[in-house]
């Protein structure tokens, strides 16, 4: 008989540093994805990126200097913030 295990991705704790954007996981894992990942993030202040909450137990990160959230999902899955058009 197989058993499916069903983890939640949830954040713990996070740092940005001016390359990376690390979240440390409840499961134990640390995972890393490039500070470029989030263009608000790239452009932010230290103290902007300083200034977070951990939301939805977990489930993302949310700025609010910056209106800039990260779900932990997607930074697993690798899904970078897309940067919106411009149009004249």
């Amino acid at each position: 008989m197989s058993t499916v295990v069903r983890t939640e991705v949830l954040i713990q704790d996070i740092r940005i540093t001016d390359d990376t954007i690390t979240a440390q996981l409840t499961d134990g894992r640390t995972i890393s994805v490039p500070l470029a990942w989030s263009w608000r993030l790239s452009e932010a202040t230290p103290e902007q990126r300083a200034n977070y909450e951990i939301i939805g137990d977990g489930e993302g990160v949310h700025w609010a200097d910056i209106d800039e959230d990260i779900s932990a999902e997607g930074m697993l899955y690798g899904i970078p913030a897309q940067r919106p058009m411009v149009t004249a």
